[in-house]
């Protein structure tokens, strides 16, 4: 039982966070801090925290965890003004997309005091942002991220696995290096061509006609460019040497599929297309990415 969690942002992620500690009977108070106080004030009132903090330093005072549920962009300016408060039995951790980032930010921020930081990255979410969708059920049966490096306190380590777990999430660890590898590929990519597409139907002169005409196929491919700009800006320029390695091999594969379509080659053009098809129908989420 977690006696408080300082809650360092109270968005759709961390106001998930919290719910699901208290659906779980994982916590006793939430003490929450957002820079926006019609948030924190929504927050109160839909019973994500119990009490406003008017600072971080005043949420992480006195918690036992401490979530940063910020952008990534923001990670080291957060960690630096609860910096006083950070003591060798907290369990610090966020919830950032990228990893490498955020654990030089961890370094630079909390110094001697790294250890009680446990990157994490639960693989979940929503288009949909703000404390007005936090759910209790976000994280079960998803997976959760850790990152940890030598210098992570390996009790806290178990207790980050624990706490994450309790609410329903399956646990992995990967390096920082790894997990920014993979994720650039399966998720930054994904966006990076979702966001270009929109783009570039609307900035065609019949863009909004074609619009009208689009039916499921667009609806699913398009979705994830609805995401929240601000957010997705820090992640594509924090990550930003592993999206653009991406972007050389999605080039590549186009590449070879433009050419099958100039030189009409209909069996080249085929064979590409089936790859893609039985690779996307063989595959399946594994339990712990549901």
């Amino acid at each position: 039982m977690l006696q408080q969690l300082g809650l360092i942002g109270c968005g759709l992620m961390g106001g998930s966070f919290a719910l699901a500690l208290r659906q779980a009977g994982l916590v006793q108070r939430v003490v929450g801090y957002s820079k926006s106080a019609g948030t924190l004030a929504r927050a109160l009132q839909l019973g994500v925290i119990d009490s406003a903090a008017e600072s971080p330093l005043d949420a992480a005072t006195g918690s036992d965890l401490v979530l940063l549920a910020v952008p990534v962009a923001a990670t080291e300016s957060s960690l630096r003004a609860i910096g006083t408060a950070v003591h060798g039995g907290m369990l610090v951790m966020d919830v950032g997309s990228t990893k490498q980032d955020v654990v030089a930010a961890a370094q630079r921020a909390l110094g001697e005091h790294v250890s009680c930081f446990v990157p994490a990255h639960p693989v979940a979410g929503s288009e949909a942002s703000g404390v007005e969708h936090a759910q209790a059920s976000l994280y079960q049966q998803r997976q959760v991220i850790l990152t940890p490096d030598a210098r992570t306190s390996a009790p806290l380590l178990a207790k980050a696995r624990a706490v994450w777990s309790a609410i329903g999430s399956h646990v992995l660890e990967m390096t920082p290096q790894a997990h920014d590898a993979a994720f650039a590929a399966i998720s930054h990519l994904p966006h990076l061509l979702s966001f270009a597409l929109v783009n570039s139907i609307t900035q065609q002169s019949r863009g909004a006609d074609f619009l009208r005409l689009a039916g499921p196929g667009f609806r699913d491919f398009s979705r994830i460019a609805a995401s929240e700009p601000g957010m997705w800006r820090d992640i594509l320029r924090v990550n930003q040497a592993e999206v653009l390695a991406q972007c050389q091999q999605f080039r590549a594969s186009l590449l070879a599929l433009e050419q099958a379509m100039l030189s009409a080659d209909g069996a080249a053009l085929e064979s590409l297309i089936e790859q893609a098809s039985q690779t996307r129908a063989q595959w399946r989420m594994g339990p712990a990415a549901r």
